[in-house]
Formats: C-alpha cells, structure tokens, sequence
C-alpha cells in the first residue's frame, strides 16, 4: 500500500502546480527552463506511474474490502470508460468539436475512468488510487477553467488591434469528430478486450 501511495503522490504532484499555484509554475518554468521543466514532471510522472502500477498489483494480491461491490457497476465502468477513451483522444485531434466546447478534455476523460473505476471497485486500493486521481481531475479542471477565465478578461481589456491581430479560433471539423469517435472506440475496444487482461488482470466483460 505504501508504494501505491507514494507514486500516487509523486503523480499528482507532478500535475498539481498549476492548481496550487500558477504563479509558482511560472516561477519554477523560468528558474529551469521549458525544456528541463517538461523532463522533469515526465520523469516524476513516469515513477510515479509505475510505482502506481506496482503498489495497485499487490494490494490486490491482499485486498482490504471496505464495501460490498454493485453488481451494475461494471457496466457504469465499462461506458463511463467508453467516454474517458473517446475524451482524452479529443485531447490530441485539433478542431474537433469536443476539443473546441469543452476546453480540457483530457481532465474530463480522467474524471470519467476514475469514477467509473471507484464505482465498479470496493477496496482501500481502489479508493486511495481512484478517490485521488478523481479528485485531481476535479481540481485541475477547475483550476484551467479559472486561467481561461482570466485569459479571457485580458484578452478583452487589450485595445482593438491587439484584438484583431490575435488568431481567430478555428471551427470544428466534422471530419476530426468522426475521426475523434473512430479512435476513441477503437482503443477502448482494444484495451476492453485484450489489454486490460493482460496488463491487469482483470476482464471488464467476463
């Protein structure tokens, strides 16, 4: 269990300056560098991915049961996680329609999978690994939907030029939708029926 938590920590640390502080981000992006900065939170998240990985795999082995499991939680996983998929590769298809309206996607993918997960699950693993990535997930949307408030009023108390000189948003693309969509299935089924056994243990559909 400690090193569940211990790379639960060390990831969400790596993406939770920007909540607790944009000012300290700044400040830590200016003293490193962007390049030093970005390998330095890949490298935290990476550990802490794996230690995640591994803590998860062995509190598993000697599960401590704090509820009894939802025989319909499962399936709330199983299309809660279908949307997280479909969410996060908006995250990378520029103009499309999901990337466009809702700002973060990938955050709101993640807050999906781990309510899904938290719903489907019973044991002090899963509350300690998905409670905390879902709270992230809450915090860190809130926190960006705060910055493009801000950027917002700035942009709308700069002058007239500066407003007209500053790129136009593009429209989204049907074409990127679909693509969106296709992706996003795609991988979920890949991971629903074959990754997710062997990489977890566990088959979400019997």
């Amino acid at each position: 269990m400690l090193t569940l938590i211990a790379g639960v920590v060390l990831f969400i640390g790596a993406h939770a300056v920007r909540i607790v502080s944009e000012d300290a981000r700044d400040r830590l992006l200016a003293r490193l560098g962007p390049l030093a900065y970005k390998g330095l939170i890949s490298l935290a998240s990476l550990v802490g991915l794996v230690l995640m990985a591994k803590g998860y795999a062995t509190a598993r082995l000697d599960p401590i049961v704090l509820w009894s499991p939802w025989s319909g939680g499962r399936h709330i996983a199983a299309l809660l996680s279908l949307a997280a998929f479909v969410l996060v590769v908006a995250a990378y298809i520029p103009r499309n329609t999901l990337r466009v309206r809702l700002g973060h996607p990938m955050v709101l993918g993640v807050k999906l999978w781990s309510l899904g997960h938290l719903i489907a699950n019973h044991t002090l693993a899963d509350l300690v690994l998905f409670g905390s990535l879902l709270l992230w997930a809450v915090l860190s949307f809130r926190a960006a939907r705060r910055r493009d408030a801000q950027a917002r009023e700035k942009a709308a108390g700069a002058d007239t030029q500066a407003r007209a000189q500053a790129p136009v948003t593009p429209s989204p693309s049907r074409l990127a939708d679909l693509a969106v969509i296709v992706v996003g299935v795609a991988l979920y089924g890949a991971f629903a029926f074959h990754l997710h056994a062997s990489l977890i243990g566990v088959r979400p559909f019997g």
